[in-house]
This record gives C-alpha cells, sequence and structure tokens, in this order.
C-alpha cells in the first residue's frame, strides 16, 4: 500500500514524513520507518516493528522439549542452528547433562558455517543496497559452497536440524572432513578478493567511508552488539566473553575495527569470515572422538536459566524456565535485531535519506526474528495492550463473523 508524504506544519516551519514500508521494494522484510526530513537531511527517525509476528515464545509453552526445539529453530532461517543451539544448553544446563566433547566440537563448525553463511548473504544484500549489483552476484554465487557444505554435513539448505538435546544428529567423517577443507580454501581466497574490494572500490567506498559513524561512547550507550559493536571498537564477543561448548577449547579472534562507520562493519565482518575458516579446519584437525548424545531426561527438574550464544548478528539470548513437567513453563528469545535497532534510528539524524538503506542494512537486520508483540493504537490515541485471552476471544468472533 503506497502512502503518500506527510506534510507536517512545526514551529520551526514546514517538514516531510517520508513513511518506507511496511510493504516496500528496498526491504524484503516488512517493517515501517518514517523519516522526517529537512529538503534531503533526515532530522528524526522512528520505527515500528511487529508485522511478522508470529507466536513462537507462546506456542512453546503448550509443545514438549523435544517438539520445541524444532519450533525454535524457525525463528530466524540464517540462524537456525544457534536458536537450536542457544536452546540446547540452556535445558542441558537445567538438565545437568554434559554433551560428549565431539557433539560439542560439530556444534562449533556448524555455527562457524553458518557464520560464514551470514556473513557472504549480507554482504550481497549490502552490495545490492549500494547499487554494486556485480559484487552481489559475485558473493552469492559464491555462498553457494558454504550452502552445499551444510547440506553435505546436514541434508539441508536452510534449517539444518543439527542438534539434539543432548548431542547432534550426525557424526563428520574423514571424507566430509576433506571436502570442507577444499571449500573453505576456495572461501578463503574468495573473502581474501572481496576485502580488497570493499577497502579500495571508490564508487562502493563512497557510500560506505564516513557514513553512519557510531563512535564507541554511542555504541555502548545505545546497546549495539555483535560486529556492528566491534566495528566501534567495543571488545564483546560472547565465545570470548563466556566461552561456551567446544569454544572453551577453540578460541576465535577478536576482530576489531574502530572508524566506526559502514565500512568498518563491512571489513569487521569479512574478517570474521577469514577467521572462521581458520576456526573450522582447527576444529576439523583436532576432532575428538567419542559418542555424539547423551541420554536426556523426559521431564527437566524445576529451575530456570539463561543461556548466551554469538549468533551472526550478535548475542542470542535466552531465558528458560522449568516447573518440572515435559513442558516448559516460560521460554523468552531476545535476539540481535531489536539491540542494535536503536542505532539505526539514532544514526539516521543528520544524513541523507539515500543513506537510509545502507545505514539499516549496516546492522545486518531480521525483522521476522526479533517481532514479538505489537501495540496498537486506537483511534483515541490512546494505547492498549491485550492478554492472550482478549487476543483469543477477538480472533473467535472474527472468524464468526
Amino acid at each position: 500500500m503506497k502512502q503518500e508524504p506527510q506534510k507536517v506544519i512545526t514551529k520551526k516551519g514546514e517538514r516531510f514524513i517520508i513513511p518506507i514500508g511496511p510493504q516496500h521494494p528496498a526491504l524484503k522484510e516488512p517493517g515501517h520507518f518514517e523519516f522526517a526530513v529537512d529538503g534531503e537531511t533526515v532530522t528524526d527517525a522512528t520505527v515500528r516493528l511487529g508485522y511478522v509476528h508470529r507466536g513462537i515464545e507462546k506456542g512453546v509453552e503448550s509443545r514438549n522439549w523435544v517438539q520445541n526445539l524444532y519450533m525454535l529453530e524457525r525463528i530466524c532461517g540464517i540462524c537456525s542452528h544457534t536458536h537450536a543451539m542457544t536452546y540446547c544448553l540452556g535445558v542441558e544446563k537445567l538438565a545437568a547433562v554434559e554433551v560428549p566433547e565431539r557433539a560439542q566440537v560439530i556444534r562449533l563448525i556448524m555455527a562457524e558455517l553458518e557464520r560464514i553463511h551470514s556473513h557472504m548473504l549480507w554482504l550481497g544484500v549490502a552490495a545490492h543496497e549500494a547499487g554494486f549489483d556485480t559484487l552481489f552476484m559475485y558473493t552469492w554465487r559464491d555462498r553457494e559452497t558454504v550452502m552445499d557444505l551444510l547440506e553435505l554435513l546436514s541434508g539441508n539448505r536452510v534449517n539444518y536440524s543439527a542438534n539434539l538435546l543432548g548431542g547432534v544428529k550426525f557424526d563428520i567423517s574423514p571424507e566430509q572432513a576433506d571436502k570442507i577443507r577444499q571449500g573453505l580454501a576456495f572461501l578463503a581466497e574468495r573473502n581474501t578478493h572481496y576485502l580488497d574490494v570493499v577497502m579500495n572500490d571508490m564508487l562502493l567506498l563512497g557510500r560506505i567511508r564516513g557514513v553512519g559513524v557510531m563512535t564507541r561512547e554511542q555504541a555502548e550507550k545505545l546497546g549495539a552488539i555483535g560486529p556492528t559493536a566491534r566495528a566501534s571498537g567495543v571488545a564483546r564477543d560472547v565465545r570470548l566473553d563466556a566461552p561456551y561448548g567446544a569454544y572453551r577449547t577453540f578460541k576465535p579472534k577478536l576482530i576489531l575495527e574502530t572508524a566506526g562507520d559502514l565500512e568498518a562493519r563491512f571489513i569487521v565482518r569479512l574478517r570474521e569470515i577469514a577467521d572462521s575458516c581458520r576456526l573450522i579446519n582447527e576444529a576439523l584437525d583436532n576432532l575428538p572422538s567419542g559418542d555424539l548424545t547423551v541420554r536426556m531426561p523426559r521431564r527437566i527438574k524445576e529451575g530456570e536459566t539463561i543461556s548466551r550464544v554469538e549468533a551472526p548478528r550478535g548475542e542470542a539470548f535466552y531465558f528458560i524456565k522449568s516447573n518440572g513437567s515435559d513442558i516448559p513453563e516460560r521460554i523468552k528469545v531476545r535476539t540481535p535485531t531489536i539491540c542494535n535497532m536503536g542505532s539505526v534510528l539514532a544514526l539516521a539524524k543528520g544524513h541523507q535519506l539515500a543513506d537510509m538503506p545502507m545505514i539499516l542494512v549496516g546492522i545486518d537486520p531480521c525483522f521476522s526474528c526479533n517481532d514479538r508483540m505489537i501495540t496498537l493504537r486506537r483511534s483515541d490515541g490512546e494505547a492498549e495492550t491485550w492478554s492472550w485471552g482478549q487476543l483469543r476471544e477477538y480472533g473467535i468472533k472474527a472468524y464468526q463473523r
């Protein structure tokens, strides 16, 4: 649905509100932004989320611990392994179960392959938003290599379903390990080329160098996480700050840049791809022997816990509460996008309207994985939040009509 720009009278004169979304050709997911502009300069920005709220957190309260594993890994197609692993780590902690070392290393390998996939997908989307479609097509062509490796191991290219409560579903054979090494060698070579393009192509640098600058102080204040924060010099990575699983043995490098602009966010992600290749090779060379799973109880003892994992976009945070039954009492998920969205609105002010797609893409947003609820404003302007019972009653009446 198209919306005409709104003309708003303010004390300082006239300004225009430019609406973007929720259905917009430049946005691959539904998000609604409103930018107040003075000429071509953005003076204010707001965002309205909630268009793809799917009720997953409520849904898991009526399914058992095993069924929820398959639901939660569908929060995000690009980070499906991350969500499944974060959930498993929390449930295994509640159950006081120690996962075999070999399974922990396989989880790490899958997580780093997923990080490579996510960053390469993002690089193509960011290049497309900048009008650099040649880089977009080459990046997505090479992305097929890592997707083939993920399919080689799990049989799937999107939701890998690698995790089980208490371990993993599949092993890595020597033949598969050799194919992974070959694929990583190709990807590392291509990644070096892409890093050279990002740092030296003058047309691309015109869109990203000095654009969307966020200082370290701003990043800390706005709560930025992941590559977005590390591009501003914030030394924060859950894999190093609170090591989990095989990351206690295999240590990633902390990739930092201090410029804080879009170029720095490109560089951080590309260098993380290179480090992920190194980390996977190291894990393959030192893959321990042993079992892939350990027995898990059907009922998880009463208690609550949190689990944190460094997703490609930043920290994924799970709160899990058990009442001692085979169904969780509460699972709360916080994804990285909601933490980084505040930086988009803050950095928009003072930039040109044409820079907005690039500033948004700089955080690698995922709208569907951060949507939890939406507050509707009535015609009288009052906000009202409905309970689950009110929402259910409204749905029943709507179908009766």
